[in-house]
């Protein structure tokens, strides 16, 4: 029987193992719980050093208030002047994460849409509310750059973050601008954008889109993670079902205190110096990183934390972690896997030792 002659088709290789479900409720605190202090914290995005004594000061005078219900008039009065905005555009939260609750039971959506990688807060809480959850997955490879063509036409609540947890990406506010349209609900978490210079981006303040919706959060730049404290942003019908949704007064007074605080002149001046510090500080770890030939990081970034890639990152993790430091897991993040790794951006002595600690850890990896 005569040869075949021809080169022979080799079988295709086995498709790859789909990633497991991400735990949309994990996040950056479960690094460090139950290490009593022992784990330097990269894992958490919540400034060091926080908050400030003045703000400690203004807390602490509210405790003398607490046989009264209370009163958000002034704190909202703050926030909407911060904003250049009428009172009725603003609904103060017990933190950001409330506001993506509130927005999941109130908001009428046939085919919400959720931008990853990002907070996951938003997606568990529209799957909570009886939401069947669409992704948008932006792509390593081109920087996790926003598409607004990437977004389904039909999508009529769509969710995504500016500058993005985790990936630290700032995308154009005229991109974002792209994504409202009439009858779509267009949620930008701002969670992080005070630590932006110049908060360059952003969209709060704007009325000029139909069905923008902006989350802002007090707790990154202030150390107020324990009290809770955050704001919405939005036209006056949205407020008013928001508001409906919330429990009576769901924002303590030391929260209030805090907000009405934070709003001010001063401080908004005191965030900015900050923004610029953890710009400086930021540049010196992406820095460092760049000295591991195998490690990749998103850039540029923009967010008081970085994303990089490096094959085997669980168990770096994991080794660091013996060695007092916690960094923040990537798998966890739909779009993302195992080979992520999150960092908070601290001042350079700790970057430093950081650095080192790691470059000891990648080194053992090798041997």
């Amino acid at each position: 029987m005569p040869a075949r002659t021809g080169s022979a088709r080799l079988p295709a290789p086995p498709a790859a193992p789909p990633l497991p479900e991400p735990d949309l409720r994990h996040h950056g605190d479960a690094e460090v719980r139950g290490a009593d202090g022992a784990l330097t914290d990269l894992a958490v995005n919540v400034r060091t050093g926080t908050p400030p004594a003045w703000l400690k000061a203004r807390i602490a005078a509210s405790l003398d208030t607490l046989a009264a219900y209370p009163d958000g008039r002034a704190a909202r009065h703050a926030v909407a002047v911060r904003h250049g905005l009428p009172v009725e555009r603003v609904l103060l939260t017990s933190g950001a994460a409330e506001a993506f609750v509130l927005l999941a039971r109130a908001v009428r959506a046939r085919r919400p849409v959720v931008v990853h990688p990002q907070f996951t807060e938003p997606e568990a809480a529209l799957r909570d509310a009886g939401h069947e959850v669409g992704r948008v997955l932006l792509d390593a490879r081109d920087g996790f750059r926003l598409n607004p063509a990437a977004v389904p036409e039909d999508a009529d609540l769509v969710v995504v973050g500016n500058p993005t947890n985790p990936t630290s990406v700032l995308h154009p506010a005229d991109v974002l601008a792209r994504l409202a349209r009439p009858g779509r609900t267009l949620v930008v978490d701002e969670a992080f954008m005070d630590a932006v210079p110049g908060e360059r981006e952003a969209l709060a303040g704007r009325t000029d889109l139909p069905g923008l919706v902006v989350l802002r959060s007090l707790t990154k730049t202030w150390g107020l993670a324990g009290l809770r404290i955050g704001y919405v942003l939005a036209d006056a019908d949205t407020i008013a079902a928001l508001e409906r949704a919330q429990p009576l007064w769901p924002v303590s007074s030391p929260a209030l205190a805090a907000a009405e605080a934070c709003s001010a002149p001063g401080a908004l001046a005191e965030a900015a110096a900050a923004a610029g510090q953890i710009a400086a500080d930021r540049d010196h770890l992406l820095a460092r990183l760049g000295a591991f030939g195998q490690i990749r990081t998103v850039a540029p970034a923009a967010g008081p934390f970085v994303l990089l890639q490096l094959p085997g990152a669980d168990g770096v993790r994991a080794a660091l972690r013996t060695r007092g430091f916690a960094v923040r897991r990537g798998d966890t993040f739909p779009g993302l896997g195992p080979d992520w790794l999150r960092l908070a951006v601290r001042d350079r002595a700790t970057t430093d030792r950081f650095a080192a600690v790691l470059g000891e850890v990648l080194d053992e990896a090798l041997t």
